[in-house]
Protein backbone atom coordinates (compact mmCIF):
# COMPACT_ATOMS: atom_id res chain seq x y z
CA UNK A 1 0.00 0.00 0.00
CA UNK A 2 1.25 2.99 -1.00
CA UNK A 3 1.57 6.20 1.79
CA UNK A 4 -0.65 9.08 0.84
CA UNK A 5 1.70 12.17 -0.27
CA UNK A 6 1.62 14.72 2.11
CA UNK A 7 -0.35 17.35 2.12
CA UNK A 8 0.20 21.11 2.07
CA UNK A 9 -1.82 23.99 1.28
CA UNK A 10 -0.61 27.38 0.42
CA UNK A 11 -2.23 30.62 1.45
CA UNK A 12 -1.67 34.03 0.00
CA UNK A 13 -4.04 37.28 -1.12
CA UNK A 14 -1.33 37.13 -4.36
CA UNK A 15 -2.66 34.73 -6.66
CA UNK A 16 1.12 35.09 -8.69
CA UNK A 17 2.91 34.00 -5.27
CA UNK A 18 0.22 31.30 -4.72
CA UNK A 19 0.28 29.96 -8.42
CA UNK A 20 4.52 29.82 -8.01
CA UNK A 21 4.32 28.03 -4.75
CA UNK A 22 1.73 25.36 -5.91
CA UNK A 23 3.50 24.59 -9.04
CA UNK A 24 7.03 24.10 -7.34
CA UNK A 25 5.72 22.56 -4.34
CA UNK A 26 3.75 19.83 -6.80
CA UNK A 27 6.82 18.86 -8.45
CA UNK A 28 8.06 17.41 -5.55
CA UNK A 29 5.08 15.13 -4.92
CA UNK A 30 3.26 17.06 -2.30
CA UNK A 31 -0.93 16.82 -2.68
CA UNK A 32 -1.30 20.83 -2.76
CA UNK A 33 -4.07 23.17 -2.12
CA UNK A 34 -4.49 26.99 -2.15
CA UNK A 35 -6.47 29.28 -0.03
CA UNK A 36 -6.54 33.65 -0.87
CA UNK A 37 -7.59 34.46 2.05
CA UNK A 38 -7.42 33.46 6.31
CA UNK A 39 -11.26 32.35 5.69
CA UNK A 40 -10.79 29.82 2.71
CA UNK A 41 -7.80 28.66 4.33
CA UNK A 42 -9.67 27.23 7.99
CA UNK A 43 -12.48 25.72 5.67
CA UNK A 44 -9.48 24.04 3.72
CA UNK A 45 -7.60 22.98 7.15
CA UNK A 46 -11.89 21.52 8.34
CA UNK A 47 -11.90 20.17 5.23
CA UNK A 48 -8.37 18.81 4.03
CA UNK A 49 -6.12 18.27 7.26
CA UNK A 50 -3.21 19.83 5.27
CA UNK A 51 0.10 18.26 7.28
CA UNK A 52 1.60 21.79 6.81
CA UNK A 53 0.67 25.15 5.59
CA UNK A 54 2.34 28.37 4.20
CA UNK A 55 0.57 30.90 5.82
CA UNK A 56 1.07 34.70 4.68
CA UNK A 57 1.06 37.54 7.23
CA UNK A 58 -0.91 40.12 5.34
CA UNK A 59 -4.13 39.60 3.75
CA UNK A 60 -7.31 41.16 3.33
CA UNK A 61 -9.86 39.93 6.35
CA UNK A 62 -8.35 37.26 8.23
CA UNK A 63 -4.99 38.28 8.51
CA UNK A 64 -1.63 35.41 8.60
CA UNK A 65 -1.15 35.35 12.55
CA UNK A 66 -5.25 34.81 13.49
CA UNK A 67 -4.86 32.52 10.53
CA UNK A 68 -2.54 30.68 12.22
CA UNK A 69 -3.94 31.37 15.64
CA UNK A 70 -7.46 29.49 14.65
CA UNK A 71 -5.56 26.88 12.12
CA UNK A 72 -3.15 25.49 15.57
CA UNK A 73 -6.75 25.46 17.43
CA UNK A 74 -8.42 22.91 14.68
CA UNK A 75 -5.30 21.00 14.47
CA UNK A 76 -2.34 21.36 16.96
CA UNK A 77 -0.39 18.92 14.89
CA UNK A 78 -0.34 21.62 11.53
CA UNK A 79 3.33 22.32 10.88
CA UNK A 80 3.28 26.20 9.75
CA UNK A 81 5.84 28.33 7.45
CA UNK A 82 5.29 32.19 7.18
CA UNK A 83 6.23 33.35 4.04
CA UNK A 84 5.56 36.90 3.81
CA UNK A 85 7.04 40.78 2.67
CA UNK A 86 6.77 41.77 6.40
CA UNK A 87 10.17 41.87 8.10
CA UNK A 88 8.88 42.83 11.44
CA UNK A 89 10.87 40.95 14.55
CA UNK A 90 7.69 41.27 16.74
CA UNK A 91 5.78 39.74 14.02
CA UNK A 92 7.85 37.17 13.68
CA UNK A 93 7.81 36.26 17.25
CA UNK A 94 4.56 35.96 17.72
CA UNK A 95 4.03 33.65 14.89
CA UNK A 96 6.66 31.26 16.10
CA UNK A 97 5.14 31.98 19.68
CA UNK A 98 1.88 30.48 18.14
CA UNK A 99 3.36 27.89 16.76
CA UNK A 100 4.56 28.49 13.24
CA UNK A 101 7.43 26.25 12.33
CA UNK A 102 9.66 29.29 11.01
CA UNK A 103 9.14 32.74 9.04
CA UNK A 104 10.34 33.14 5.74
CA UNK A 105 10.75 36.95 3.71
CA UNK A 106 9.91 37.30 -0.18
CA UNK A 107 11.59 37.40 -2.21
CA UNK A 108 11.69 33.87 -1.70
CA UNK A 109 14.53 31.60 -1.26
CA UNK A 110 13.39 28.67 -3.00
CA UNK A 111 16.03 26.65 -1.59
CA UNK A 112 15.99 27.60 1.85
CA UNK A 113 11.89 27.24 1.60
CA UNK A 114 12.16 23.45 0.21
CA UNK A 115 14.23 22.65 2.98
CA UNK A 116 12.18 24.00 5.54
CA UNK A 117 9.32 22.17 3.95
CA UNK A 118 10.88 18.91 3.85
CA UNK A 119 12.12 18.76 7.19
CA UNK A 120 8.91 19.88 8.67
CA UNK A 121 7.23 16.96 6.61
CA UNK A 122 10.08 14.36 7.94
CA UNK A 123 9.61 15.51 11.34
CA UNK A 124 5.88 15.12 11.01
CA UNK A 125 5.43 11.81 9.01
CA UNK A 126 9.21 10.14 9.22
Amino acid sequence: MEKPLPRILIVDDEKDIVEFLAMELSRRDFEVDTALSGEEAIEKIKENRPHLMLLDVRMPGMGGIETLRQAKQLDPRIGVIMVTAVHEEEIARSAIALGAHDYITKPIDFTYLNMVVMTKIIDMLG
